[in-house]
């Protein structure tokens, strides 16, 4: 039997229009006219946005080893109430870290109970070349680096030698090296002209990691990049600064890809108070001119798309001063209303959303059924009501701590219900039937 999902404002890969999408089997099946339902049972969503169910290569879910922090039934929860219908986790802060393919197999007998369906990036750290290839067969999507180090003892960040040895690997396999990339010497430079200013306010925090950190980390990242043709990701871009050389090199044909995050593109370091250290992040928060800097990269496409950056922690740990406090912000369930609050008001449609959020992040991680309302695409699909208010409580949301700088605000585009391959996981408020998320692994395509 095929059920049709229909709706007023169906985004597709050409466009937003009236539409139904025919689905069988949890796959698509056939895209056709509004009224063309061919007498199967309607899912009739009316005049809401009916859009590919969102996609977050950028969440860090903790579990095992930090499952205080998060875990796999709660962060896949809050995805589903976020209309996030795919999530890939990164390969820290869990213990042991996704750097072999021990870790990963102590990763997959953690990860049950999920209401959307998982995929993992495996880790590059220094010493584990010889790991990369076993954990691509075993199933990983690519590979996540730091430059600089990444708060945890058990991920240890790499430098150029140990990128020599892992990027030609990766080219090998064709699999992409997403990288936090901010260099150590500027971070060194900036805390040594720090001394003796007070660690409690927010603008020694955001100079203590300048642009430059980030600027010349990008510089590293694309002349590797053009050395051995590696699939180069960079993660959370916040400096604005890297926008030129990114352009030129992208221009230059490199295989190169970038996102930002929804903190960096709704906050602005003007309005963060010194004592609100949930806005804790790295790179840091900046200016409004860098966050207008950032939107006209997205819109003009120099940015490829949009990831949460999901890192929560125990609230105890978002305490102390700014360098004391856990860098990382919970927001895995809201990036859809606060990028369409942004995009709105910047006069710009649910099609950019659904490019920037859905799309471009399921062809960074290879996931081909993901991403687009398309024949032969799963059924993961989103109703939400673009006119309707969210307004960000500790009540509404579902990850395991509510800390999150975005309590209290009021945005547009509230999520109505979640489907994945056609079963709803998410509706008004509920989450039906059992956790039937599936894990990605990339050797099942």
């Amino acid at each position: 039997m095929s059920t049709v999902f229909r709706a007023r404002r169906v985004v597709l890969p050409e466009g937003v229009r009236p539409a139904s999408v025919h689905v069988a089997g949890g796959r698509i099946v056939a895209v056709r006219g509004f009224e063309d339902t061919g007498g199967a049972p309607v899912v009739d969503a009316g005049d809401a946005v009916l859009m590919p169910g969102l996609v977050d290569t950028h969440v860090h879910v903790n579990e095992p080893g930090r499952t205080g922090w998060e875990g796999f039934e709660t962060a896949t929860r809050a995805a589903a109430a976020g209309g996030v219908t795919t999530l890939v986790d990164m390969p820290l802060n869990s213990i042991p870290a996704t750097t072999s393919v021990a870790g990963l197999r102590e990763k997959l007998a953690a990860a049950g109970r999920c209401r959307v369906d998982v995929g993992f990036w495996g880790g590059v750290v220094p010493g584990n070349e010889a790991e990369l290839r076993p954990l691509h067969a075993a199933g990983v999507l690519g590979f996540k680096c730091f430059l600089a180090p990444s708060g945890v003892d058990e991920f240890g960040h790499v430098g150029e030698a140990d990128l020599r040895r892992a990027m030609p690997v990766l080219a090998e396999l064709g699999a992409p090296l997403l990288v936090h990339a901010e260099l150590p010497a500027p971070l060194e430079r900036a805390a040594a002209s720090l001394a003796g200013e007070d660690p409690s306010r927010y603008a020694t925090y955001l100079r203590s990691r300048p642009p430059e950190a980030e600027t010349e980390a990008i510089g590293m990242m694309i002349r590797l990049c053009r050395e051995f043709g590696t699939r180069v990701h960079i993660v959370h871009l916040a400096a604005a600064e890297a926008l030129p050389m990114l352009r030129e090199a992208r221009a230059e044909g490199l295989p190169i890809t970038v996102e930002t995050c929804p903190h960096y593109l709704h906050f602005a370091a003007e309005e963060i108070r010194d004592d609100a250290l949930e806005w804790k992040c790295a790179p840091p928060i900046r200016d409004r001119g860098n966050q207008a800097l950032l939107w006209n990269a997205l819109a003009a496409g120099d940015l490829d798309l949009v990831a949460s950056d999901h890192s929560p922690c125990p609230p105890a740990m978002k305490a102390g001063d700014w360098f004391a406090a856990w860098g990382g912000i919970a927001s895995l369930q809201l990036g859809l209303p606060v990028m369409w609050t942004g995009a709105r008001a910047r006069g710009m449609g649910p099609e950019r959303l659904a490019a920037w959020m859905s799309a471009a992040p399921a062809r960074l991680a290879g996931l081909a059924a993901k991403g687009a309302i398309e024949v032969g695409r799963d059924a993961d699909l989103v109703v939400w009501e673009p006119d309707a208010e969210v307004v960000v409580s500790p009540g509404t949301l579902h990850h395991r701590h509510k800390v999150t700088p975005y309590a209290g605000g009021v945005f547009a585009g509230a999520v109505r219900t979640t489907y994945v391959r056609g079963v709803p996981v998410y509706d008004r408020g509920r989450f039906p039937g059992e956790p039937a998320g599936r894990i990605l692994l990339s050797h099942r395509g």
